[in-house]
């Protein structure tokens, strides 16, 4: 199969169209998908899931370049081809993908690194720059091993995911964070009948944590990627390929259409973080939040967070007080557990969200 599919994160791309976008590798910004909270992907090997996705968000072999053999986008699809989709859930710090590969041959048995991988490259924060230390630029003033301890890895992050795994872990971190591989900040799922130098296809599912900064001392040193709607990040993926029985590396087929992008996030595409398409929006749906803005007065501030048009917002601050504002500020003038209800209505209806016992006084 083709050499890992380093994939680079950094293509935005809004309802279904690509955009241009300043980034140095492409000027294409591929859409990621959103799902909703109630219907996020399950990692189990059931793709089903993955029918809620357009296939106006699948990224093909025609996006891809080949950048060591001199084939370029000459690419053949009976040799290898891929589909990948990639999704994300509002309020949760996760980046999902679906991956497709056929390969006329297939290389999984060897237990080190020579086998075929997808390679993704994630920058979710859009930092930049080098984060592999072998083109760390004080290589020639510090070891490459001490180098390796400061920071390798750590403002972007590259996955070596193995495709598929066999009796290893299902994917080597190029950093010194290897623990941003397992559970809870990652997971994986395949579903092949794959067989050692014959052709066929695999499908697999994952899930990873972007981080900020990954630290070696692990998750509590380290800042997780914070995802917003509409946002971009920078990432990548290429696929290293091992076509026969001399576990030699046949081809680099990237999206980024150069090699730096497994080490340089300056050379990452750009992906936008998609609200929900219109078809999954709640027509009316009221939520809200709320902050404690001063404890020994008894003042909150609330926040309508609601989906829909809304025409009218009605709280009910279970202390016998009500408020027509959208945002309101509230102080209570006594101690206690209190329910508050916010009531939103359109030319739907209404929907009511009712909290009990979240807001208590002093």
């Amino acid at each position: 199969m083709r050499s890992l599919f380093c994939f680079v994160l950094a293509i935005i791309c809004c309802c279904g169209v690509f955009e241009s976008y300043g980034f140095q590798s492409r000027d294409t910004i591929y859409p990621i998908f959103q799902f909703p909270q109630h219907k996020m992907p399950r990692i189990d090997g059931n793709f089903s899931d993955w029918d809620l996705v357009p296939d106006t968000y699948a990224i093909g072999l025609d996006q891809m370049k080949e950048s060591m053999n001199g084939i370029g986008f000459n690419l053949d699809a009976t040799d290898l081809d891929i589909t990948v989709k990639v999704a994300w859930v509002k309020d949760l710090n996760r980046l999902y993908f679906y991956v497709e590969i056929f390969d006329d041959f297939w290389e999984f048995e060897q237990l080190n690194i020579k086998q075929d991988i997808f390679e993704l490259v994630v920058d979710a924060d859009v930092s930049g720059g080098n984060f592999i230390k072998k083109w760390n630029a004080n290589i020639n003033r510090i070891p490459i091993e001490e180098l390796h301890f400061r920071g390798h890895g750590a403002h972007a992050q590259n996955y070596h995911v193995f495709i598929p795994a066999k009796n290893k872990d299902w994917a080597m971190v190029w950093g010194n964070t290897p623990w941003i591989k397992d559970f809870p900040h990652a997971n994986a799922a395949y579903k092949h009948n794959l067989e050692q130098g014959k052709p066929g296809l695999l499908k697999m599912e994952f899930w990873i944590t972007p981080f900020d900064y990954a630290a070696i001392e692990g998750v509590n040193r380290s800042a997780v990627s914070e995802l917003k709607e509409n946002e971009l990040i920078a990432m990548s993926w290429c696929v290293l390929d091992y076509d026969n029985d001399n576990k030699e590396r046949k081809d680099f087929i990237n999206l980024a259409h150069t090699l730096n992008m497994i080490h340089d996030g300056d050379f990452l595409n750009a992906f936008r973080l998609m609200p929900l398409t219109e078809d999954l929006k709640p027509q009316l749906q009221a939520n809200w939040s709320f902050v404690e803005v001063d404890r020994d007065r008894r003042v909150f501030a609330f926040k309508d967070e609601s989906l829909g048009k809304i025409k009218t917002w009605t709280w009910d601050f279970g202390d016998g007080t009500t408020s027509d504002k959208q945002n309101p500020t509230h102080k209570y003038n006594t101690a206690g557990h209190w329910t508050v209800v916010l009531t939103v209505e359109n030319k739907d209806g209404k929907s009511i969200r009712s909290k009990v016992w979240d807001v208590v006084t002093k």
